[in-house]
């Protein structure tokens, strides 16, 4: 592909694989390179920040990206011009000015350039409107940069001589903090009881019966514990109440005494901005924050699509905006009409808006870059994780750009005596914008936002088998049971959760939420239980310090306050300088009087000494945690931990005999968790624990066996045992079939190959390890096509 004017030029990307996707789309007349990120940044063993010096950072080159600059520079300087073209924000226009000061190339030769998705049209469209870097975006990097850095190398040494703890980190400290405060919250909880009624009926000669629950009694709605009371309401308190209410109502007539329809709509969700792509991929599809933005960054800068090489899939995915740009729009109108016909239109193209302060709307939503691009369509070339995060932006933004779904409610109220039952039941009248969802995933991705009828209940109970029912119509009471319950404490934080209200709260931004999160769990402060958030120990003892000594540091409006400041940097409405200079000094102060009255901790385990007895206590070093006896220096007894936090087991023996001097192996546990490891210490033979399928290797000649093996992610997956050794690159993803069990041979009956039993969601399957054979059947024996 040719561009006027740009033969030989350079553009720099942050990633090999951008960088790639670009090529492509550029052609030969541009030579495209990436930086990997970051190429300069503050010293790893010095402040780095000349505090009297208006507060100069002193930036270095990383290590181990000299390499890429020398070879950065010497491309720049054959280029007849140079583009500037890391992701847009803030990030990335910091590392677009740092690449200019290293090039040190004349402002003629150099320019920005940024797009939101990486397809031709942005592309060339960037191309040929370049820009120069602004310094306001810059500005309010570097006061970020200098500000955590500040905070962290100030407060951790604190830290690290009164409790042992990691570090400390402006956002990072406040996420611990509300996690603390949430476990408070939960652990002090004291719950009330109360109770519902339900009656179950029929009409007078049916035999389907539907429940309806207890409305009103007395002429006061029934509300739960939680709920607000007010002078029209009421709780059912006790079982003595409860029940001398049914006793009240079982022997009455049930009558219908209204019955109402009203229509509604529900209209779709916006799109996906970064928090709710967080939320969702975590309700839905169990993904860790952290997990979503790595796939969500590969889906941005480029998959392998077949003949139609790297292609970016989704636009830019960390944003706070719901805008969507009107040919996207259209792009997306167009494919519903001809897709699902002109019902799924709206007349008007719905507008998303966010009424947050903080939003600051530099990019569109998440979106799929090409609408026409079917998840299934491109489903061979993705990995399944990729896939299942694609489906979820694209299901997304096509309802978001749909006709909203028509719901009908049916509405009947009963009394018996002075009670009144009420029993609903909804139908789906035009399906909207939910017919791009073919199965609901877990954590309803389907639903929208519903404009009730007028008087509808936002508490309603809908009912199954609803029959029609007129006024006046005498029923037949079946059944009147009373139920208890309990108010619940508030839930836990999720990753998702927590993601959610820090953008609330306007704390940290789209960029930070997955590197926050991350950060407090590697560092031992909060660990995953399931999905739920729980501080340790040392979180909590961490968290108690910084509130006592540090309150401004991890308040939560401080902390909103300056990252709206931040903001306003960007706006050049605040100098950086300044903001800093009216930082320090206050923190100068709160952190000499908090060196002089901080006092040491001590977190002490549920483990006792085994050399003296005495308690053994968490401490941290750069190696990670370890339990040390309270009696040191006297005791100098130390244990090591394992990843879970319990005490590293003592050598155990095994069966298996040593390959290097046949003495008997041993079980030790290492970093990588238990393995293999001579008896005899001058061998030092060391070998993995196998866990046998019982399926030899199907390669020939190897000799090796399909065992149960990590991945460095963690991930189970089943190889050779001869993988290691890289004599043999035999694995797969699931297990394999064993021979003589229920299947009676483990191959394909129609190549030969391996057969994989995999476990999956619409049922288990047996299939052909081979991805050109098209063998599956279910468990069950019915054959199916992969």
């Amino acid at each position: 592909m040719h561009v006027e004017d740009s033969n030989k030029s350079l553009v720099i990307v942050e990633s090999p694989a951008k960088a790639k996707t670009i090529s492509k789309i550029l052609g030969r007349d541009f030579q495209v390179k990436a930086s990997i990120g970051h190429v300069r940044d503050l010293p790893k063993n010095r402040l780095g920040v000349n505090v009297r010096k208006n507060f100069e950072p002193q930036y270095e080159i990383l290590r181990e990206k000299e390499p890429i600059v020398k070879e950065l520079r010497e491309a720049a300087q054959d280029a007849e011009k140079v583009y500037l073209a890391p992701d847009p924000d803030r990030e990335g226009e910091a590392i677009a000015w740092h690449l200019s000061e290293l090039l040190d190339l004349p402002k003629s030769k150099l320019h920005r350039i940024e797009f939101n998705e990486i397809t031709k049209e942005a592309v060339l469209a960037a191309i040929k409107s370049p820009r120069q870097i602004d310094k306001r975006l810059v500005d309010a990097q570097q006061a970020r940069r200098v500000l955590d850095r500040l905070v962290g190398y100030k407060i951790s040494p604190l830290l690290w001589r009164k409790v042992n703890g990691r570090s400390a980190g402006r956002v990072q400290s406040v996420a611990v903090r509300l996690i603390c405060e949430r476990e408070q919250d939960v652990t002090s909880f004291e719950p009330k009881e109360y109770w519902s009624i339900k009656a179950s009926l029929s009409k007078a000669k049916a035999k389907q019966t539907f429940t309806a629950p207890l409305y009103k009694w007395k002429e006061k709605r029934i509300i739960a514990a939680s709920d607000k009371a007010t002078a029209q309401t009421m709780t059912i308190d006790s079982e003595k109440e409860a029940k001398a209410i049914v006793k009240a109502v079982e022997n009455q007539d049930f009558k219908v005494s209204s019955v109402t329809e009203k229509s509604s709509q529900r209209k779709p969700q916006p799109p996906f901005i970064t928090s709710t792509l967080q939320r969702e991929a975590s309700n839905a599809l169990g993904y860790p924050v952290k997990k979503t933005m790595q796939l969500a960054q590969a889906l941005y800068e480029g998959i392998e699509l077949g003949p139609d090489g790297p292609t970016g899939l989704i636009t830019y995915m960390r944003t706070d905006s719901t805008r969507v740009s009107q040919q996207a729009q259209d792009d997306a109108r167009a494919f519903i009409e001809e897709k699902y016909g002109k019902d799924y239109i709206p007349a008007k193209p719905w507008v998303y808006t966010r009424k947050a302060k903080n939003v600051q709307d530099a990019h569109e939503a998440i979106r799929p870059s090409y609408p026409d691009k079917m998840p299934d369509e491109v489903k061979k070339y993705l990995t399944s994780d990729q896939y299942k995060l694609y489906k979820l932006i694209w299901q997304r933004f096509m309802a978001s750009q749909m006709s909203p779904v028509k719901l009908q409610t049916t509405t009947v109220e009963i009394d018996a005596g002075e009670a009144i039952f009420r029993a609903s039941a909804t139908e789906k009248k035009f399906d909207g914008f939910t017919v791009v969802y073919d199965r609901l995933p877990k954590g309803a991705a389907e639903t929208g936002d519903e404009e009730p009828g007028e008087g509808e209940d936002a508490q309603e109970e809908h009912t199954d088998n609803l029959p029609a029912l007129k006024k006046n119509e005498e029923l037949k009471l079946k059944d009147v049971n009373p139920n208890q319950h309990f108010t619940q404490p508030p839930p836990r934080y999720s990753e998702a959760t927590l993601v959610k209200t820090l953008e609330e709260l306007g704390i940290g931004r789209p960029s930070t939420y997955a590197a926050t999160v991350t950060t407090i769990i590697d560092r031992k402060y909060v660990e995953r239980v399931n999905k739920a958030l729980v501080p340790t120990k040392l979180g909590q003892a961490v968290n108690l310090l910084l509130v006592e000594h540090f309150g401004n540091i991890v308040d939560v409006r401080f902390t909103a306050n300056m990252e709206a400041k931040l903001d306003q940097i960007e706006e050049d409405k605040v100098d950086w300088h300044g903001m800093l200079k009216d930082f320090y000094q206050p923190f100068g102060e709160t952190l000499k009087k908090a060196e002089e009255n901080m006092n040491k901790v001590i977190i002490l385990s549920e483990h006792n000494c085994p050399a003296c007895g005495q308690q053994m206590a968490i401490r941290s070093s750069r190696f990670g945690q370890f339990l040390g006896c309270i009696g040191y220096p006297e005791c100098k007894t130390k244990i090591a931990l394992t990843k879970e936090g319990t005490p590293v087991p003592e050598d155990r023996p095994s069966e298996e005999k040593c390959k290097a001097c046949g003495s008997d192996m041993i079980i030790r546990y290492g970093r990588y968790g238990d393995y293999l490891a001579c008896s005899k210490e001058e061998c030092g033979e060391k070998q993995p624990i196998l866990k046998t399928t019982g399926v030899d290797c199907p390669r020939e000649g190897c000799g090796g066996a399909i065992v149960e093996k990590k991945s460095r992610r963690g991930k189970i997956f089943y190889g050779c045992s001869n993988y290691s050794q890289n004599q043999c690159t035999s694995a797969y993803w699931y297990s394999p079939v064993i021979s003589g069990g229920p299947y009676g041979k483990n191959t394909c009956p129609q190549c030969n190959s391996i057969l994989l039993y995999k476990t999956l969601k619409r049922g288990d399957q047996v299939q052909c390890s081979s991805k050109e054979c098209t063998f599956a059947e279910l468990a069950t024996g019915k054959e199916v096509h992969a």
